[in-house]
């Protein structure tokens, strides 16, 4: 199976904090799990337990991607990340990856602004070049440029990615009512759906119940009379 969105949140932070903290790199478990659910510089926030944390940085592990990087006399277990060794990727690349496993599908532009302290590119054009080398070996993938934007947008495909929800169909002609089909068949379009049958019982009208009530009171008198004559009441 891929690695989920908590192996990438997990193994992102660990690239950010080697280059930006490296006095605190390898990270503790308690700090690793700060830096995934920091607010700043992720997308999107989370809120993971450390039980969480711990069982990705297992999978993680199994996968070559994290390794236990305390020595048996430390106080704090703490973990570093093997992405280098694991995917093959140069320094430039590693920093465009772990931004967007932190940041979610980015331009060039984007990308350049929020990897200054992972990498320092010379320019948008060496941002570029690394991207479409990444993009040739399948770990990121190129989108198009949405309407009135200038860049294209990419993303990485390592894993933890959530399929978007397809578009709902157009409909088959303008100013047509759209219907619910009956159980085993389909609706027409531009016809109404035949109205079902209330559950609600018609309301009778207050002068009819009171005409009800009167001709029952009635009969219960008339019961009572009879009953009286035959007891050999007066």
């Amino acid at each position: 199976m891929e690695p989920d969105s908590i192996e990438i949140r997990v193994v992102g932070c660990l690239i950010e904090k080697q280059r930006t903290t490296p006095d605190v790199y390898p990270l503790s478990l308690n700090a690793l799990r700060t830096a995934c659910n920091q607010a700043t510089n992720r997308d999107p926030v989370v809120d993971y337990e450390e039980a969480t944390v711990v069982e990705a940085l297992r999978r993680t592990a199994l996968r070559g991607w994290t390794r236990l990087a305390s020595g048996a006399g430390s106080r704090a277990r703490k973990y570093r990340h093997l992405l280098p060794e694991a995917l093959g990727v140069d320094d430039a690349e590693l920093s465009l990856l772990g931004v967007l496993m932190l940041r979610g599908t980015q331009t060039p532009g984007e990308l350049k602004q929020r990897s200054e302290r992972l990498h320092g590119f010379a320019d948008l054009a060496a941002v570029q070049a690394t991207l479409d080398g990444l993009v040739e070996r399948g770990y990121v993938a190129r989108h198009e440029r949405r309407p009135g934007q200038k860049e294209e947008r990419y993303q990485q495909l390592l894993g933890g990615i959530e399929e978007a929800a397809p578009a709902p169909a157009p409909a088959s002609g303008e100013g047509e009512d759209v219907v619910a089909a009956p159980e085993g068949g389909v609706a027409e379009a531009g016809t109404a759906a035949p109205a079902q049958a209330s559950s609600v019982p018609d309301l009778v009208p207050a002068e009819d119940r009171l005409t009800k009530l009167e001709r029952e009171l009635a009969e219960l008198r008339a019961e009572l009379v009879g009953l009286r004559q035959a007891l050999g009441e007066d």
